[in-house]
This record gives structure tokens, C-alpha cells and sequence, in this order.
């Protein structure tokens, strides 16, 4: 009876087992989210001045998540410069922050803090250009006839600021003698429009309003700078591109020729504090807003010098956000799906591990049965096989008595041992039946020499 409550006492272990596993698969299927939305997307973002290109584009993001229970707070800024300080604080003090809009080019953090890290969540497809803009500019067509000019580059946090300055710093250009001001957009735009300035240099979109409205009105004119290209070769992540000839006013022809200008990119930064499944609601909103957003990331390099975020990698490759994204993002805030196939990884090893075990286990207890046999047939001649030795009417002296009891001491505690295998959470299912082969055939052996050893004399 031991044997038959030890079975059963099995039975009732791998029932529990069933019923806790289709337990955890309903539990899984009801937290699946087949009508997803961006509750979990409940953080600040960092934008730059409010009449800026940054506010407009926060903004919008923000307006476009509301309907989907997404809470995107836009938060102004002077720049840039302020927007990397902010938000690598913001990683130590509270993550009311997660996300901010910074010029390419910055200069980010370094060093081995983690909590101060900033990533790349992605690089918007259209970008920012450098204007100089003034009253009167038609003898302002190259670099030379910036000497001596007053120009007003923005806040000192600003990415104009920053530009502006990395360009009059080059040791050709310093000995201009240029004076830079540092005033909030609209307050620079209205002194050059009075003569207070000679000009504003502008590092925005190139049709934000501000911009757009003082160019067609013919309040403000666009510098056309014939020897940029040097400048671009010269500071990283600059390049030239071109207004054309009447882009604002077709018909008063504003700007009455082509422009060249600078360009920046503008790149969309993380400090980590955002779970995976609002990361990936902020780069939906990105994909949204921008529908060029996923292709222009995926074949641009990254050459920030930052690394770009573990969600932005799966978004890129996938167009999208992944099943696991979509569907059960409470999970993938768990443990991101990157690492579930090193999971599984880890499973299958080590189910082939246990199975692995469990033959090895089966080989020894077949391995000793068989000596023990052998054992047993040699005490009745060699080659003696067990039908024999069953059918034999001769009885063994009593010498033999100790070696007869001796065996079946061992054979006991082999069918225990193939017993307690047979019962163990680590034996495969269905593959217990191994063992209750083997004790099976311990159970004959045993019944033959307890049988023999009533016959010694």
C-alpha cells in the first residue's frame, strides 16, 4: 500500500501542476489588451521656447494623445543646452520627465552613471535650418560681410545659440569681430525689425510662422551666404541645404532668389525613466506625426554618440510596435521581449539537461539490474538464465544463504531507488514509465531468489 499512496500522492502533484499551468495561460489570455491605448504614457517631454518649432511639435504630440488616454505634458525650455541638463536630472530626482527634443550635435553627459544616461529614442525626417535674417541684407553674400555685425543667436541655452557660437569661434571667423546678443526669439526678431540688431540668426523649421510671417511681410529679408559649405565641412552634424527663390511669396517672390542655408537635425532623447510600453506609445506618436518617422531611422546611422534605446531598436525593425507591444504591454514593462528567446533559450537547456539526467538516471539503474542478475545466474552456474534458475529443483547449500540475501538486500533497494526516480518532478512527463519497467523486472528477480532461499537446506 506504501507503493500505491506514493502513486497516487504522484498523480495528485502533476494534476496540481496541469491545473496551476492552465491557470497561468487564463490569466495570461485575460490580460491581453485587444484595445490598446496610451494610458500608460503619463510623463513631461521638453521642448524649447513657446513661439519655437519645438513647442509646436510637443504640442501636437501631446493633442494627439490625448484621445488615447495619453497624458504628454509639454514643458518649455530655453534650448537645447537646458533640455539635456534637465532631463539627465530629472533620471535622479523624481522621472517626472522622460523626454525632450535636443539639436544634433549637442553635447551629452558622459561617464558611468546610469541614472544620468541619455539614449536615442529617434531623429525627426525633417530638419531645422540656420537663418540670418535682417532689414536690409543685400550686402550681406558671404561671410566677410558679417564683420562687425550685432547678431542676436537666442537665449544662451538655445540650439541657435550653441550653433552660432561654434561658428564664430572658428579661428577664421573670430577675427570679425561679430557681436552676439542673447535675447528670447520673438524679443530678437522685433529688434532687427527696429534696426536694433543687424541680425538674427535662427536655427528653426523652416516654415514656422514666425519665420514665414516676417519674410512674406517684408518685415525681415533672408541672408544668402555664398561660402557655407566650409562651415558645414568644418562643425559635425551641419550641413548646407537650399530655400528656393519665392518659397514664402510666389508672386512677390520672397526670397527673390535662392538661399543657402545650415541645416541640423533635431533628435527625439530618452533618460530611461519611461516604461517600454510608454517609450513605445511616444515613438507611435513620432510615426504618427511624422509618416517618413520609422523609414528616415531606419536608414540614417546613428552618429550621435548616444545609444538609441532598446524600444526604438525593435520599432525601427519591426515598422512598428511589436505583437508583444501591442498586445500585452503590462509584460513587455516586465521584461522586454528582446530577452524572452534568451529565456526560452534558457528553458530548452534546461529541459535537455533534465532529460538529459533523467537517461543517464535510467541507464544506471538498467546498468546495475543487469549486474545484479548476473550475480544472481552465477550463483547457479554460468549462464544460467532466470527461466532456469526458476525451473531448477536442486537447492543451494546454506553457504550460499548470505550471497542469496545479500541480493536481495541490493535488488530492494535498487527497485526503491527506481521507485524515487519514477516519483521525481524532473522525470518528463510519460516518461516515468521507464522506471516502472525496471521495477517490474526488480519485482521478478526479487520473487525468484526469495523464492530459491526458502529452498536452501
Amino acid at each position: 500500500m506504501p507503493g500505491v499512496s506514493r502513486g497516487l500522492a504522484s498523480v495528485a502533484r502533476r494534476i496540481a501542476l496541469a491545473l496551476g499551468l492552465l491557470a497561468g495561460v487564463a490569466f495570461v489570455i485575460s490580460r491581453v489588451d485587444f484595445a490598446r491605448d496610451m494610458h500608460r504614457l503619463d510623463t513631461g517631454m521638453l521642448s524649447g521656447a513657446s513661439d519655437g518649432s519645438y513647442h509646436a511639435i510637443v504640442q501636437d504630440l501631446a493633442h494627439r494623445a490625448e484621445p488615447e488616454r495619453g497624458k504628454l505634458r509639454e514643458l518649455t525650455s530655453e534650448g537645447s543646452t537646458e533640455n539635456i541638463k534637465r532631463l539627465s536630472a530629472a533620471a535622479s530626482l523624481g522621472c517626472d520627465i522622460s523626454f525632450g527634443l535636443v539639436q544634433d550635435g549637442s553635447d551629452f553627459p558622459v561617464g558611468r552613471d546610469k541614472k544620468k544616461k541619455l539614449e536615442l529614442l529617434g531623429r525627426l525626417p525633417k530638419s531645422e535650418s540656420l537663418f540670418f535674417l535682417g532689414r536690409d541684407v543685400s550686402s550681406r553674400t558671404n561671410l566677410a560681410s558679417l564683420a562687425g555685425a550685432k547678431i542676436g543667436v537666442g537665449p544662451a541655452q538655445s540650439g541657435s545659440s550653441r550653433v552660432a557660437g561654434q561658428i564664430f569661434a572658428l579661428p577664421d571667423l573670430a577675427s570679425l569681430g561679430v557681436t552676439l546678443s542673447h535675447e528670447p526669439m520673438v524679443e530678437q526678431v522685433a529688434m532687427a525689425e527696429r534696426g536694433e540688431l543687424d541680425l538674427v540668426a535662427l536655427v528653426i523649421d523652416e516654415d514656422a510662422p514666425v519665420l514665414v510671417n516676417a519674410v512674406r511681410e517684408g518685415r525681415l529679408q533672408i541672408a544668402g551666404l555664398s561660402n557655407l559649405d566650409v562651415i558645414a565641412r568644418r562643425i559635425p552634424r551641419l550641413r548646407t541645404g537650399r530655400i528656393g527663390a519665392g518659397q514664402y511669396d510666389a508672386v512677390q517672390l520672397r526670397p527673390e532668389e535662392d538661399k543657402r542655408v545650415l541645416r541640423v537635425d533635431t533628435l527625439v532623447v530618452t533618460n530611461g525613466c519611461a516604461g517600454r510600453s510608454a517609450t513605445i506609445d511616444m515613438l507611435t506618436l513620432l510615426a504618427d506625426r511624422f509618416p517618413d518617422f520609422v523609414r528616415h531611422n531606419k536608414e540614417t546611422s546613428n552618429a550621435t554618440g548616444l545609444e538609441l534605446a532598446g524600444p526604438a531598436k525593435g520599432f525601427f525593425e519591426h515598422g512598428g510596435p511589436e505583437l508583444a507591444d501591442e498586445f500585452a504591454p503590462w509584460l513587455v514593462d516586465l521584461m522586454p521581449p528582446a530577452n524572452w528567446a534568451t529565456i526560452l533559450m534558457a528553458v530548452s537547456v534546461l529541459f535537455n539537461v533534465m532529460g538529459a539526467a533523467h537517461r543517464f538516471r535510467m541507464w544506471r539503474i538498467d546498468d546495475a539490474r543487469v549486474k545484479l542478475e548476473a550475480e544472481l545466474s552465477e550463483l547457479f552456474g554460468g549462464g544460467t538464465t532466470l527461466g532456469h534458475i526458476r525451473n531448477m529443483a536442486t537447492a543451494l547449500s546454506p553457504a550460499k544463504r548470505k550471497d542469496l540475501e545479500n541480493l536481495v538486500t541490493r535488488f530492494e533497494a535498487l527497485g526503491e531507488r527506481s521507485r524515487r526516480h519514477s516519483l521525481s518532478m524532473l522525470v518528463p512527463m510519460g516518461q516515468e514509465m521507464g522506471y516502472r519497467y525496471q521495477e517490474g523486472l526488480i519485482h521478478q528477480a526479487l520473487d525468484l531468489v526469495r523464492s530459491r532461499l526458502s529452498k536452501v537446506t
